[in-house]
């Protein structure tokens, strides 16, 4: 069951890397274009705006995910071929719709984050990346209920690596700015996209039948997955407004710096989430297949070793941090700039508060993985309701008292509450076993 495990949380974990990588590389370089206070600060609502249309979708990739797991497990290739096709129909038309009110969801976005000019040049340039991709998530989801793991790996690569490049080029070489990082997005998103329909007739041509309009959209299947769906937006919808009120809580700081001190903070959990969410995605291929094909006791023994690589995966972050968190900063800022030791010091005061949420976070991580292959979406929506209404709640109530504490108190108690909620909703995960018991697939 460990190798199972680390067959696909392993290609995973790289492709995972990939994407703080960018994020670090593209920080970095805004970090030396300018002034860091302006040039990161700018950069990071423009990544938020994107960060709330992105996770917004993504219940394209999770749901696609669950429900195709499921029928890889029973042996129904036809259901497979059809979950394809639904998710990419689906995906195309909300990047088109994307595209279509990109003038309006801009302007009130940038006001609500309170956009400076170079947030918006930022924005208007990578949204045409946005249709490519959405529809990344529709592949990479059923990739993942397919069992396989290292086909995203490879396009995720691809997609992070060409970003990488590009943002390098465009933003120093041809002295774009941040505008240079957007563009390299829309080349890597497109890229990744051609990638993903080459390797997936490569691979997958001899099991895909064919699929008639009606059984596409037969209401029966066409209904669980849109409830699935409903569920994973409205979830997904609180994971979003959580990180876009820090960034916007950041930026309102009496102190103009902390939205920069918090936006490297920030960068540190990403690293630990995206490494922890490797082992995350093989629960929710393993949990989806063992559901569909009734294997109980396979089932408990995944969903208990999980667990295991999950939280020895946290205390490694938890000490990492703990002892080179200043080291692994510097790589963001230019150390030349004495401005920069400012920001330094403050991010001294708050890494306790990156080390405790890297500690807590391992279990709500794989309860969501574990969640979405059993596809008891119903549960991640009302453990992130709970979660987010005690969220604002802190923040509310302490941010008078404790300032920037209260933001990452808040943040570190959505994290923790997302686990216990869904554990005592699961009774103790009891349900989840029962599923593979019935065969609900």
């Amino acid at each position: 069951m460990n190798r199972e495990i680390l067959r696909l949380a392993a290609p995973n974990i790289v492709s995972n890397i990939t994407v703080p990588l960018m994020g670090i590389v593209s920080t970095a370089i805004a970090g030396h274009l300018g002034d860091p206070t302006t040039t990161i600060g700018a950069l990071a609502i423009g990544v938020s705006i994107f960060n709330f249309i992105y996770w917004n979708c993504s219940f394209l990739r999770m749901g696609t995910s669950g429900l195709t797991a499921q029928a890889y497990g029973a042996g129904d290739y036809a259901e497979c071929t059809r979950m394809l096709y639904r998710a990419l129909v689906v995906s195309a038309v909300l990047g088109i719709a994307v595209l279509i009110l990109q003038r309006p969801i801009g302007e009130l976005s940038l006001r609500i984050m309170n956009g400076d000019a170079m947030a918006s040049e930022y924005f208007y340039a990578r949204i045409w990346a946005v249709p490519a991709g959405i529809m990344l998530f529709g592949f990479n989801g059923w990739f993942t209920g397919m069992q396989n793991a290292v086909i995203p790996m490879i396009t995720s690569i691809t997609v992070n690596s060409i970003h990488i490049v590009c943002s390098l080029w465009f933003a120093v070489g041809l002295n774009m700015g941040i505008v240079g990082i957007a563009y390299a997005s829309v080349v890597g998103q497109y890229v990744g996209l051609s990638l993903a329909v080459v390797l997936l007739c490569w691979r997958y041509r001899s099991i895909l039948t064919r699929v008639a309009k009606r059984e596409l959209f037969d209401v029966t299947p066409m209904r669980r997955f849109f409830v699935i769906n409903r569920d994973i937006i409205i979830r997904t919808f609180c994971i979003v407004a959580v990180y876009t009120f820090f960034t916007a809580a950041s930026a309102r700081m009496d102190n103009p710096a902390m939205l920069a001190v918090n936006t490297l903070l920030m960068q540190l959990f990403t690293m630990f989430s995206y490494m922890n969410d490797g082992f995350a995605y093989a629960a929710e291929a393993l949990t989806g297949r063992f559901i569909g094909s009734r294997q109980g006791a396979s089932l408990r023994d995944c969903i208990r070793k999980c667990f295991v690589w999950s939280i020895a995966v946290s205390l490694i972050f938890a000490g990492l941090y703990a002892f080179g968190w200043r080291g692994i900063l510097e790589i963001f800022l230019d150390t030349n700039n004495p401005e920069n030791g400012g920001v330094l010091t403050l991010a001294h005061q708050y890494i306790g508060w990156v080390i405790a949420v890297a500690f807590v976070s391992s279990v709500p991580f794989m309860f969501d993985g574990i969640m979405v292959g059993a596809t008891m979406t119903n549960l991640m929506r009302n453990s992130l309701l709970v979660s987010t209404a005690v969220y604002f709640a802190i923040f509310y109530l302490l941010s008078p008292l404790i300032g920037n504490n209260a933001l990452w108190l808040a943040f570190m108690m959505f994290m923790l509450l997302r686990g216990v909620c869904l554990y005592f909703m699961s009774g103790r995960l009891r349900r989840v076993y029962d599923r593979a018991a019935e065969g609900n697939h």
